[in-house]
């Protein structure tokens, strides 16, 4: 991996909620550490999701209906809250990861002209 290519990912607007959708439906309910923890892992560049990130998503989420929060105990025994993916997130999510891969593949053929 080049110096440029290890910077730190910085998200595109809307990306994060794209995301933290996707995740929740592939891993089912989860808090908000569990999901950055995994979601880092699973990356194949430097992404870093730190409290002032996830928050406001899972937040903005919630109010849209698209996930729903309850406070469970973790496996450690602590109180926190776990996110679960609802019926009209998971429609969220498809129209939104279409839209996705329709502006990734213009955005693709853009640059494909630039070489």
């Amino acid at each position: 991996m080049t110096g440029e290519a290890r910077r730190k990912v910085e998200l595109l607007q809307g990306t994060l909620d794209l995301i933290v959708l996707r995740a929740l439906e592939t891993m089912g309910e989860q808090h908000a550490y569990a999901l950055a923890a995994r979601l880092e892992q699973v990356a194949k560049a430097p992404l870093r999701l730190n409290q002032g990130t996830l928050y406001p998503a899972l937040v903005r989420l919630e109010r849209k209906g698209w996930i729903r929060g309850s406070w469970q105990r973790t496996e450690n025994n602590r109180e926190a809250k776990f996110y679960a993916i609802t019926r009209p997130g998971v429609r969220a999510l498809h129209r939104e990861a279409e839209r996705w891969r329709l502006l990734a593949g213009l955005v693709d053929r853009l640059l494909v002209g630039e070489r």
